[in-house]
């Protein structure tokens, strides 16, 4: 099979950074809701949202925060999220985007990782934040609201008026956490480039009306949240309604009295949608498109919930590594089963696991990804990079996939570990490593089992060290005490013993057989 090519053609990606690119119409927009937060009311025009950015950038510059300087951010989805990461990004300095369910343990390992000198939170998660950044040596712990701590007001100063100069392509404006296709998290370097490049790919497949009004609980931290439902929408001068974690009934009210017209989400809301009897309750006539990402949709699940909003469907495709789209549905061509055609400037092959050649014609093959997305690399993680991009620029996502011949693309399976619960990635190894720090246990292993309304459920087999009585509720109970609420064991399996390849690697297909 040949190179697969994008439909759409390339735009002309801007000479300039994320931040003038989600800014450069806002002499225009002015009074206009650039967010609106869905639990006060509280509105941040365009024109107030670049008047805080420059003023924050413009204190944290005079403070020498710059080029070289990493700065956490860990907050709900807030418009005060946006303010701060644009400003890090105005002054030239790399913000790394922090899971606020994530403990101290792991807290600490991305703070450390990522070299951060500060971390920006609120006064919920600032305990948290406290003792990660103890463990990390990391001094500054800065505030967002109200709360017992430094609060970022501290740091606002005399406006920045232009973009600290950087390179586009090479400075890392961003740093996400991502476990790739397998293993540990692994900071993925994103520069102002593929951020930039991706919002405009994304143009062709999501044409957006500058009226349009977005709801945002997808989280800011998360690639998805971060690029499209932040920097996309703003970018095509769209509002954007924040609110800090999902509620159905809320969600709803938020559509009736705003007259929301895009929901983007993950496949339990989508559930949610298409199955709750309190949907009927309210008025979703403005929704002109669900647009499903991060996870897996059923075909019956979505055209059940756009049947009843009376709305478009769509899914996407990407991952972190892509910034993160590769593959979108264009507006009303909508096929069962499919994640989309590719966006624009984005090239793809299929390539036969077992012979590393390209797939035949109507052949299955993992989905290799080239484009102006593409991250720069895994920081600190040369192996990693090397092993994920090859020297030709292709992505190798690890993912297994057929394309029919209108282009469209349909994920079969993945060669990846990684478990999908509610759209977050769970790495088995993680999981794996955890477990065999417990004394009472001899080995174990981790797989995702299917489940309908989270995707996937992070299932463990255990073997017991000799002797031992230790029961499911006990281990579950030790991981939760390590990780974040979406990485905890569900299921587990007691069994004699792990099966193994020669090389001691996990047979994790037959394990996936006990089901």
């Amino acid at each position: 099979m040949p190179i697969l090519e994008s439909q759409f053609s390339m735009p002309a990606v801007p000479e300039h950074t994320i931040t003038e690119h989600v800014l450069r119409h806002v002499e225009t927009l002015g009074a206009k809701a650039a967010f609106i937060d869905g639990t006060s009311g509280r509105t941040v025009t365009y024109a107030e949202l670049a008047d805080q950015i420059r003023a924050l950038a413009g204190g944290l510059q005079a403070r020498g925060i710059g080029p070289g300087t990493t700065w956490a951010l860990m907050a709900p989805n807030i418009p005060e999220y946006a303010i701060v990461f644009h400003a890090l990004a105005y002054c030239g300095a790399t913000v790394t985007t922090l899971n606020p369910t994530y403990g101290a343990e792991e807290i600490a390992f991305q703070l450390k990782d990522s070299g951060a000198q500060a971390i920006v939170t609120v006064g919920m998660f600032l305990e948290t934040a406290r003792t990660a950044a103890d463990i990390a040596g990391v001094d500054q712990v800065v505030l967002l609201g109200p709360g017992d701590g430094t609060p970022i007001t501290e740091f606002f100063g005399q406006p920045l008026t232009k973009q600290v100069p950087v390179d586009l392509r090479r400075h890392v404006v961003v740093l996400p956490y991502s476990s790739g296709t397998t293993g540990f998290p692994k900071g993925v370097m994103l520069s102002h480039y593929n951020l930039v490049a991706n919002v405009e790919q994304l143009a062709g497949h999501l044409p957006l009306a500058s009226d349009e009004i977005a709801y945002a609980v997808l989280p800011f931290f998360h690639i998805y949240g971060m690029q499209v439902l932040m920097n996309f929408m703003l970018a095509r001068g769209c509002s954007v309604v924040t609110v800090p974690r999902f509620d159905l009934p809320q969600m709803l009210q938020l559509v009736q009295d705003y007259k929301i017209t895009r929901l983007f989400l993950v496949p339990p809301i989508v559930l949610a949608l298409a199955k709750h009897p309190v949907v009927d309750q309210y008025d979703c006539s403005s929704v002109k498109q669900l647009f499903s990402g991060a996870a897996p949709l059923g075909a019956e699940v979505a055209e059940a919930a756009a049947s009843r909003l009376g709305c478009n469907i769509a899914q996407g495709y990407g991952m972190t590594e892509l910034s993160p789209v590769s593959h979108a549905i264009p507006e009303d061509d909508y096929r069962a089963g499919s994640v989309g055609t590719l966006i624009a400037g984005t090239e793809a092959r299929l390539i036969d696991p077992e012979t590393g050649a390209d797939a035949e014609e109507g052949e299955r093959g993992e989905i290799w990804v080239r484009g102006p997305q593409v991250m720069l690399g895994y920081l600190n993680n040369t192996e990693a990079t090397r092993h994920t991009i090859d020297a030709e620029g292709w992505l190798h996502t690890g993912d297994i996939a057929y394309v029919d011949s209108d282009g469209h693309t349909f994920i079969v399976d993945r060669m990846k570990e990684l478990i999908k619960y509610k759209g977050f990635q769970v790495p088995p190894a993680e999981l794996e490593a955890l477990l065999l720090t417990h004394a009472e246990v001899a080995d174990a292993a981790v797989i995702g089992v299917p489940d309908e309304e989270a995707g996937e459920l992070p299932k463990a087999f255990i073997v017991r060290t000799s002797g031992s009585a230790i029961d499911a509720d006990a281990l579950q109970a030790f991981v939760a005490g390590h990780v974040a609420s979406y990485k905890q064991i569900r299921i587990v399996e007691f069994i004699d013993a792990i099966p193994k390849s020669a090389s001691g690697k996990i047979l994790r297909r037959e394990l996936r057989r006990r089901d």
